[in-house]
């Protein structure tokens, strides 16, 4: 499925009517960011409540293309939370069979409800091409999210106190790198949800499950897991609590909507400053919570390199 925003006039401009229909936004990031946003492509693989509330923002700012990919049957929780799924969709398309080629087409990919294995192959092959790709991962369970950000080396213009600005420049680490740091290298303030979903992520890939198939009646192995990992990496198991972990096994593939338009706001708002390159963007997770109704980011830098 395509869709998406105006695609500009002749080289790149705005035409009259892109220039009156985004008159208020124009006006807070400016002509050239409109015009970035205009020529931006960009991929959703995974479509449920949380991707759907990004897809509409993204939309609504004038985003040059917008391309839908999904391979899951659609079930009744689904109903509930994604309003853009049509009553005979029968195109799909498996994530997990994308290549470097066919990413070469978009600026920005965005995957959602995806195994660890296919996050990480599309991850990577978004770093080999020669062309920037920005890759993000969201998920919501339930009452809680993840955003993962990678936008490798990202340059952006920062305003400052008084209205001056500076050029600014971040390196960021692939999701395989930001998952592989010794937990115990980490500050102690580190998200409990980091830990959570680590712990998930690995149950799902060494049980061959995907996202969302493991439940409560798995808590016994997901805690025996979680064990294992927090001795490898000499971190106290009370950091994942069994209370956390009993509610992600609970969401399964439930989404509150509530929460899929808090996430969902929050990466339309990071993917706008990724193409526009304004504003200080996450670098490299974000967190939010309906337990304590904050969001967190978490800056996990790359793993040492091993000696």
């Amino acid at each position: 499925m395509d869709g998406g925003g105006g695609a500009g006039g002749a080289e790149g401009e705005l035409t009259a009517q892109e220039t009156a229909l985004y008159d208020r936004q124009i006006r807070v990031w400016g002509v050239d960011a409109q015009k970035r946003l205009s020529k931006a492509h960009v991929l959703v693989c995974g479509m449920n409540g949380t991707t759907i509330e990004f897809c509409k923002n993204i939309v609504l700012a004038g985003v040059g293309s917008l391309s839908l990919m999904d391979d899951n049957v659609v079930t009744e929780e689904d109903l509930n939370a994604n309003f853009l799924i049509p009553p005979d969709e029968s195109i799909y398309g498996d994530p997990s069979l994308i290549d470097g080629e066919f990413l070469d087409k978009f600026d920005i990919v965005v995957l959602s409800r995806a195994s660890l294995k296919t996050k990480l192959l599309i991850n990577e092959n978004c770093r080999k091409r020669s062309k920037h790709i920005a890759f993000y991962t969201i998920d919501c369970k339930d009452s809680c999210g993840e955003i993962f950000v990678d936008l490798q080396k990202h340059s952006y213009v920062q305003k400052k106190p008084g209205g001056a600005t500076e050029q600014q420049e971040l390196t960021y680490s692939s999701l395989q790198e930001a998952i592989s740091v010794p937990w115990n290298s980490l500050p102690k303030k580190t998200a409990k949800l980091y830990f959570a979903m680590r712990v998930l992520e690995d149950y799902e890939l060494s049980e061959g499950r995907s996202p969302g198939e493991t439940t409560l009646s798995d808590i016994d192995a997901v805690l025996a897991r979680r064990k294992d990992m927090c001795d490898k990496m000499s971190l106290n198991e009370s950091r994942i609590p069994t209370t956390l972990v009993e509610r992600l096994l609970a969401a399964g593939k439930k989404e509150h909507p509530p929460v899929c338009a808090i996430l969902g706001g929050i990466l339309g708002q990071e993917v706008i400053k990724s193409i526009s390159c304004k504003g200080d963007p996450v670098k490299n997770f974000f967190y939010f919570d309906v337990a304590d109704g904050k969001g967190v980011i978490e800056d996990i830098p790359p793993p040492p390199p091993a000696k």
